[in-house]
């Protein structure tokens, strides 16, 4: 299974994050949910998934 990866850099936000995170797509999902409601103050719905869901890509190399 291909390893995915949201890089908080390429999303705006108000706190200047760089939190990568990587793994498989469900996995990323759910601690990218869980660091946007935490960190940035989101609120867990379908417009948070949806940003998120596009927001991901190919884990770069020295992320596989």
């Amino acid at each position: 299974m291909e390893r995915v990866m949201i890089d908080c850099r390429k999303i705006p936000n108000d706190v200047g994050c760089t939190l990568t995170i990587a793994g498989q797509e469900q996995e990323v999902l759910t601690a990218s949910t869980a660091h946007a409601v935490a960190v940035h103050g989101e609120v867990d719905g379908p417009k948070l998934q949806e940003t998120l869901r596009s927001s991901l890509e190919p884990a770069e190399h020295s992320m596989a």
